[in-house]
């Protein structure tokens, strides 16, 4: 039996900081059950015991079973759960993770409700992408149009850096086989951010289809946080990957996650990424960390934007009534 770590006993709700889990854990072939605050992947080489609140995304590949045990630890410790394809190229479905303030969701609901906010969000994903750019005044068109040329001119800088032959993007949905070793590396490089974006939305309690980029998918925010990243971490690590590639492509999934498990943990990519999000969507000189983040706080709407206590029965001013369900 092997233990991935060890910490102290302490319940699931006090491991929950995003940004101080694993970037992403990816199973397959095995059985995955829980034992106390842990969760267990069981295969013919016997049980690994893997903490669930150190847990950022669980991936689940071919193969794998999970019990109703262990997916309730792993909601209590906000963990998020994909399953996917073969080495974690396709995306299929997802758990979803816990939230307990809905302060982010609302924010973001603003922003992207407002069409003048929505853009002035996209303005400052393109600046956080391209430091060296100014987009204040383009177009939506204008703003694709630029990213589409960055894009391009990182794939060449990195086929010149590494050597790795560049003969553009190609990737058909379904064979990932079909592909050179680095479009191998790039999807599966992509696939792993867009688990890692997922469960930092979703941890963080926004909503993964209100994108500012991307539109008309259930996951659409958590594709336009995955691209923050492509230019300056996942094309980068892929033609790395296929650098190093010795004619097998195989494993170069495999090895390709692997890398980007470490250059998460190098970059402290997670912590990055809490840090992004909530700059983007929350005024400047919003505290990073809300009031009565560690309790269950529910509040009832009323008129003049305010917000009074739930949990009472509010139908007169001397006669309030504790209530519950």
């Amino acid at each position: 039996m092997s233990t991935v770590s060890q910490r102290t006993a302490l319940t699931p709700r006090q491991l929950t900081r995003t940004s101080e889990r694993l970037s992403f854990i990816y199973l397959e072939r095995c059985t995955v059950h829980r034992d106390a605050n842990a969760i267990t992947a069981q295969d013919a080489e016997g049980t690994t015991h893997i903490p669930s609140a150190t847990i950022g995304t669980l991936l689940l590949g071919p193969g794998t079973r999970i019990t109703h045990q262990a997916m309730s630890v792993l909601a209590e410790t906000g963990a998020a759960v994909c399953w996917v394809g073969e080495r974690g190229v396709r995306y299929y479905a997802s758990g979803r993770a816990l939230s307990r303030s809905s302060a982010l969701a609302e924010a973001q609901a603003r922003q992207w409700a407002n069409p003048r906010n929505r853009l002035a969000v996209a303005r400052a994903m393109y600046r956080m992408r391209f430091p060296d750019e100014d987009p204040a005044g383009l177009t939506r068109q204008e703003l694709l149009g630029r990213e589409g040329r960055r894009v391009k001119d990182c794939y060449r800088a990195q086929a010149a850096r590494t050597g790795v032959p560049w003969r553009g993007r190609r990737y058909t949905p379904g064979d990932f086989a079909g592909g050179d070793a680095v479009n191998q590396a790039v999807t599966a490089a992509a696939q792993c951010m867009y688990g890692i974006a997922h469960a930092v939305v979703t941890s963080l309690g926004c909503s993964p289809g209100l994108g500012f980029i991307h539109s008309g998918h259930e996951l659409s925010f958590v594709l336009d946080i995955a691209d923050l990243y492509k230019t300056d971490i996942g094309i980068p690590l892929a033609f790395d990957v296929a650098a190093d590639d010795d004619g097998d492509n195989t494993d170069i999934g495999g090895r390709t996650r692997r890398a980007l498990r470490d250059r998460i943990h190098e970059t402290s990519l997670l912590d990055r990424c809490v840090h992004d999000i909530k700059r983007l969507l929350l005024p400047a000189g919003t505290p990073d960390e809300p009031a009565n983040n560690d309790r269950d706080i529910v509040m009832l709407q009323s008129d003049g934007n305010q917000q009074v206590t739930a949990g009472i029965n509010h139908d007169g001013p001397d006669d309030y009534e504790q209530v519950s369900w």
